[in-house]
């Protein structure tokens, strides 16, 4: 009888989980590239979160995506972590390897910048600061990939100042806090404007930062991806701004994944976007 190979298996992992387009994404490249393998959504409770972990490799996963809530708490699990997830605090991508161990690590940084490039091509990392709204989990992905990137200041604002103080300090001198109500004075001479939290999302409070200090030049970009164009981003197309949607962020991220579990490198183009959109 002749041993056929094991079906590779990866997954995302989260509470609640129905809401991810991770599977339609990753369902689609494993469709497109003719490669067997499954991608399965898995909502998990915490308590038993490091028991499922420990239990997926034997069933024949090589790796999952990790979100909401446990991004911070996969970073205790892992046996290895890579330093940019360390400066992160989290973890989006846990790879099984061979030897049994679980390697974290963090692309939503990457997935950013591959976004910005796509969504922006004219945009240069030394042409200014960068004035990001938001001090969570995102907003530490987005500034780490932004300082690396060459962005001369990071110019933050958070509606809680002592969570972006910590930013700062994690982050260091190239960052500069200041307080929520004068967001929309600080955006004048942005060169970049992100906006990292759930401000304008379906379900929501809308972001209420004005934007009258906007510039055609200026890049604006949400990582709100529901809806697809945010109000922050239908203001900024009317003063004339290069915007960018929060979709490819999500799209790119994978990538890196992808490549990992599957060995193949896939590519993020429109039919991409259309399966995550389904």
């Amino acid at each position: 009888m002749t041993e056929l190979p094991r079906i590779p298996l990866a997954g995302v992992i989260g509470t609640p989980i129905a809401h991810s387009k991770s599977p339609q994404l990753h369902r689609h490249w494993l469709k497109t590239y003719g490669i067997t393998g499954h991608y399965i959504p898995m909502d998990i409770a915490p308590d038993d979160l490091e028991t499922v972990l420990r239990t997926l490799p034997k069933m024949g996963f090589v790796g999952v995506n990790i979100t909401i809530p446990h991004k911070e708490k996969v970073m205790e699990i892992a046996d290895l972590v890579t330093d940019r997830a360390i400066l992160i605090g989290a973890a989006n991508t846990l790879i099984f390897r061979k030897d049994g161990k679980i390697h974290a690590d963090n692309t939503d940084g990457y997935g950013f910048i591959e976004n910005l490039k796509d969504g922006a091509p004219q945009w240069n990392p030394r042409s200014g600061p960068a004035v990001v709204l938001g001090a969570g989990g995102a907003a530490r992905a987005v500034i780490s990939s932004l300082l690396e990137a060459g962005v001369p200041e990071i110019h933050l604002s958070n509606r809680t100042r002592i969570r972006a103080e910590t930013l700062q300090k994690d982050f260091g001198s190239r960052v500069f806090v200041y307080d929520w109500v004068q967001a929309g004075n600080i955006i004048d001479d942005a060169a970049l404007l992100v906006n990292t939290t759930s401000l304008g999302m379906i379900g929501k409070p809308e972001l209420r930062v004005p934007l009258d200090g906007l510039r055609p030049q200026t890049v604006v970009t949400d990582l709100v991806y529901a809806p697809l164009k945010t109000k922050m981003l239908a203001t900024a197309e009317e003063y004339g701004c290069v915007t960018v949607d929060g979709l490819g962020m999500l799209l790119h991220q994978a990538v890196p994944a992808f490549e990992r579990w599957f060995g193949r490198r896939p590519e993020v183009d429109r039919a991409t976007r259309a399966a995550a959109l389904r």
